[in-house]
């Protein structure tokens, strides 16, 4: 059953308290009572620059975030509030915003860069928030996000050296998307007197320079870290909402009452976020709900506070332990419950048993392979093995249990009467035997067709009569009508009727033990079958995740590359339009249809590249 949200405002999800993060168990409470998928969109940017307004409205609130109107910041730590989608049903849209970076009150960046790193890695939506336009100052005051690589590790690994290995594309696989949003914007949104988008304003400001020197790199360095880790990029400008006296009252005022402009804008932003931000999913395609953002929260803060680097391979992990044990328990419960509604004990036969574990434990199976992720080894897959064939056991232990009760309690009931006629001497006359085994054949024949007495029926008849083959000689003895001889082969026959039956127990005993190993088998080539089948989805996944990291990998490099020339060869005219069409299809299409671009541009450029280098070489040879 989904869980309802009926948050009335945000609580604090992770404290700040003396430069110290913890968690808040109360924010933790309500994440573990989502059981929908999670669209998480973080706002990270410098205090004072209106980050809680734009939460508000994406919450649907006038107030909620906390605005504030002086110079001090008064987001503390990561505060969170969960509400319903708009646009996604079944969906939780949780908003985290941060407190403000770069406080004077704080006095130490090392806070905020925790700050920072943790809203990455917690969202699917990144959104930064700044004043005014994208100039140096901006990307200097961004300088959080080329440091992240030294607060966060896409791998774990005891070697040190692989950490400084790591290659952004390992990052790419678990960031989240970016969006810019600049208030306060007082520009025009032209280049060289043409107009252009938000989105083509931000590509122009993370052009790269040519580098020839340590200024050329340290300009360089935040543009190329955002190209590389957020692949995906948006851009919105805001215009001011209202004259600078009333912002103190902005949570008061109504749309008509700001900016036309500055309404329009907010609502293609909130619009935006609602249709493009995905949920948030960890590698291998696992889909994030309340209790696993609960724990990735609690991983990560974890790490932080032990002095660690949060690890992303390490949290997944984490998590994966967390929800692959409970996913035996609830494979286990459903097993229990089907097995249940389905068994009636004693069955008939061991097969009956059998065949209805065999159907239960086929969907156990199904529920756990469905709730489980990176269980490494199979440990978890070979835990519930062991638990459910202990299940089987314990099951056929009940089940003979049961039809023993329940062949003694017949036995009792139909051969009673019978014991107490010996008792009375009713078969201590001439002739007495024969009567006392004629009845004796009827009361087992009375026996036999009674039902449901399970598979202990004939085991425990034989040793009913096995107990009383003393009261039967002794009717055998005392009966005078029959001779010496007639009497020695009365008791040849009893005996070969006892061996007869120990030989068909005997022979029952074994067929239940085939039936028993065949069983075994079965359950060990279902859990194979199903684990085959899993691989091949965690494969196909694998496969499309690399696809798709290796794509906007080389996107980026290939628009690096662009640039590169352009600052090379930018008076050839023919240069400007190439990396103007290849970066806008980049950010236009997918990946994948925006390489063909990137080939198509490269190629054009080898072709002038070559046509350069002759044309030089004939010059030289003219000349002389």
């Amino acid at each position: 059953m989904e869980s309802e949200i009926h948050m009335t405002g945000p609580v604090c999800l992770i404290e700040n308290t003396n430069g110290r993060l913890m968690t808040n168990p109360e924010a933790l409470k309500i994440l573990s009572a989502i059981t929908q998928p999670v669209v998480v969109v973080a706002i990270v940017g410098l205090y004072r620059t209106g980050k809680s307004y734009l939460m508000n409205k994406l919450a649907g609130k006038k107030k909620g975030f906390s605005l504030g109107s002086t110079v001090q910041s008064h987001t503390k730590g990561i505060w969170m509030w969960c509400v319903s989608h708009p646009k996604k049903p079944d969906h939780i849209l949780v908003l985290l915003d941060t407190e403000g970076l770069g406080d004077v009150e704080k006095g130490d960046n090392q806070n905020d860069s925790w700050i920072f790193a943790l809203a990455v890695l917690l969202s699917s939506t990144f959104v930064y928030n700044s004043m005014g336009t994208i100039n140096q100052q901006a990307m200097d005051q961004l300088h959080y996000v080329t440091e992240l690589t030294n607060r966060i590790r896409s791998k774990s690994s005891p070697d040190e050296n692989d950490y400084e290995g790591e290659d952004s594309a390992d990052f790419v696989s678990f960031f989240p998307d970016f969006v810019w949003t600049l208030r306060d914007f007082s520009l025009d949104l032209e280049a060289n007197g043409q107009p252009i988008t938000a989105d083509e304003y931000l590509e122009y400001s993370l052009k790269l320079k040519q580098v020839t020197s340590q200024k050329d790199k340290n300009f360089n360095l935040p543009r190329l870290c955002i190209r590389k880790f957020f692949p995906k990029k948006k851009c919105f400008v805001f215009d001011r909402p209202v004259h600078r006296k009333k912002l103190t009252q902005l949570e008061k005022l109504h749309d008509e009452d700001l900016d036309p402009d500055f309404v329009q804008q907010v609502a293609d932003f909130c619009s935006y976020i609602f249709t493009n931000s995905k949920t948030k999913t960890l590698s291998g395609g696992i889909k994030v709900n309340g209790p696993r953002l609960e724990s990735l929260v609690l991983t990560y803060v974890s790490a932080i506070s032990s002095g660690d680097l949060p690890c992303m391979e390490n949290a997944v992990l984490a998590l994966a332990q967390i929800e692959n044990s409970a996913a035996v328990q609830k494979a286990i419960a459903h097993y229990d419950q089907q097995m249940g509604q389905k068994v009636q004990l004693p069955t008939e036969t061991l097969q009956e048993l059998l065949d209805l574990h065999r159907a239960s434990e086929r969907e156990a199976i199904e529920v756990f392979i469905r709730s489980s992720f990176k269980d490494v080894d199979h440990l978890f897959q070979k835990e519930l093995a062991a638990q459910l064939d202990k299940k089987r056991d314990d099951f056929c232990e009940q089940n003979r249990k049961a039809s023993s009760d329940r062949c003694s309690a017949l036995l009792q009931d139909i051969f009673s009467p019978l014991e107490e006629e010996v008792k009375a001497g009713i078969y201590s006359k001439p002739g007495g035997y024969r009567l006392f085994i004629q009845k004796l054949q009827d009361l087992k024949t009375k026996y036999h067709e009674e039902p449901r007495k399970g598979i202990q029926a004939e085991e425990m008849l034989q040793m009913y009569l096995k107990s009383k083959e003393s009261m039967t000689d002794a009717i055998l003895q005392t009966d005078q009508t029959l001779t010496a001889k007639e009497k020695e082969i009365e008791v040849e026959r009893v005996k070969a009727e006892s061996a007869q039956a120990s030989a068909k127990m005997l022979e029952e005993m074994q067929r239940k033990n085939e039936q028993m190993m065949e069983q075994k088998e079965r359950s060990y080539q279902e859990h194979v079958k199903q684990l085959t089948e899993k691989m091949e989805r965690d494969r196909a996944q694998l496969l499309q995740e690399q696809e798709r990291t290796l794509a906007l990998k080389l996107q980026v490099s290939n628009c690096i590359t662009l640039r590169f020339l352009f600052s090379v060869f930018s008076p050839f005219s023919l240069i400007p339009t190439l990396v103007w069409q290849g970066e806008h299809e980049a950010q236009r299409k997918d990946p994948a249809c925006s390489l063909a671009v990137f080939n198509s541009c490269l190629s054009s450029l080898n072709w002038l590249l070559s046509s350069l280098v002759t044309k030089s070489f004939l010059f030289a040879v003219l000349s002389h």
